[in-house]
């Protein structure tokens, strides 16, 4: 059984199924020991600041965070494969005097901290965008140090 299978689970989390790309890329790209894993857009959707409110934009970066940890899950095998969480982006559609970004994208570092311990602390970029694909409130990418 893997160990952060079982961390998920302590944890009451459960990991979505792995969505595949919606356009031509792909999930997941491995350089050497380095997984980089593409942007995932939340399922919330509006601007954060006027249609969606910043506890709602936290719990949906916290969300999408879940999805990109299914898709490495279902590339790698096996979550006990990541050695550590190098970096994120993060994007936030927020209203255009919204600025509390990094509040947001917290959700989503909290969540890598709680299931990967030291290991889940990471370099990031919190910023705000215009317009996401799909409307989304969120999106994520991250990089991945692998064995």
């Amino acid at each position: 059984m893997s160990l952060i299978e079982d961390r998920l689970r302590q944890l009451g989390l459960e990991l979505p199924p792995a969505r595949a790309p919606v356009a031509n890329y792909v999930s997941t790209k491995r350089s050497g020991d380095l997984l980089f894993v593409s942007g995932k857009v939340s399922d919330l959707r509006g601007e954060v600041g006027r249609e969606v409110t910043p506890a709602q934009a936290k719990a949906a970066a916290r969300n999408t965070a879940l999805q990109l940890l299914a898709i490495i899950r279902r590339d790698l095998g096996d979550l006990d494969h990541v050695a550590s969480v190098e970096r994120m982006q993060g994007f936030v559609r927020g209203a255009p005097d919204f600025a509390d970004h990094p509040k947001v994208i917290d959700g989503a570092s909290e969540l890598l901290v709680e299931v990967f311990g030291e290991a889940g602390r990471h370099a990031r970029t919190a910023t705000g965008a215009a317009s996401l694909p799909f409307g989304a409130a969120v999106q994520l990418d991250l990089v991945l140090r692998v064995e």
